[in-house]
């Protein structure tokens, strides 16, 4: 029975990928990536080779109790959330190893379904995301407040305080590429639990992008960190 759950979600992962991929793709290189999204062991590596010639976004995950896994988008839809100019903006869903998926908003992690430790249901706000107004621009504010969902335990409605420290210019390594970054902390708190935590984003000097960044999603859930290999070319990340 488990072997034909994961064969459903393989069938349906790649006809998603399939039709993201346009019809010049040739059917096994889909096959060769579905290997990788859905079979992959732990600290998978990919060549950046492999990465640029795949026609579709990717990037590296690893959580604190696990190892590094490669992922490809399955969906891009339209932003929902509070946005100062929503033209362009889109919720990515990342899809992995049997039907894990990550979704983000301008490179924020805004809900995870069927990782182990926990996952956050939701998160919204009233208030526009400093990172899709443009972190690194004078104008945007550097402190943010909104409500995040999460279980296990049906958390609900509480409260995050964040505020934003730019630390400076940074290189990484990004698809065995130096990448000139700059290094931004999120100090995050939590008043109802009186939790605090810090949440770390690189972003691009000129278009503010999220390159990679180390998130936890809600108070007490593992930490996430996150790089973009090959970014969806319709959207910031």
């Amino acid at each position: 029975m488990k072997n034909c759950k994961i064969g459903r979600k393989a069938l349906a992962l790649t006809g998603a990928l399939f039709a993201l991929s346009g019809c010049s793709q040739k059917f096994q290189d889909v096959q060769d990536t579905m290997s990788l999204a859905l079979f992959g062991i732990d600290d998978v590596v990919v060549s950046a080779d492999t990465v640029n010639d795949l026609p579709y976004a990717s990037l590296y995950a690893k959580t604190d109790d696990g190892g590094q896994a490669f992922m490809v988008l399955g969906y891009a839809n339209p932003s929902m959330s509070n946005l100062a100019d929503p033209t362009h903006h889109f919720q990515l869903k990342w899809l992995s190893a049997t039907g894990e998926m990550l979704v983000t908003e301008y490179g924020r992690i805004v809900k995870t379904i069927n990782l182990l430790g926990g996952n956050l249901s939701a998160s919204y706000s009233h208030q526009a995301d400093p990172l899709a107004l443009g972190l690194l621009k004078s104008a945007t504010p550097h402190v943010w407040t909104r409500k995040v969902d999460w279980q296990p335990g049906y958390h609900s409605g509480y409260t995050l305080e964040s505020r934003f420290q730019l630390q400076g210019e940074n290189t990484l390594m990004v698809n065995e590429k130096p990448v000139s970054t700059v290094h931004v902390i999120e100090h995050v708190h939590a008043p109802q639990l009186d939790i605090t935590f810090e949440n770390e984003f690189w972003l691009h000097p000129k278009t503010g992008h999220v390159i990679a960044s180390i998130q936890t999603p809600a108070p007490g859930l593992p930490r996430i960190e996150l790089t973009v290999l090959k970014p969806f070319s319709g959207v910031s990340q």
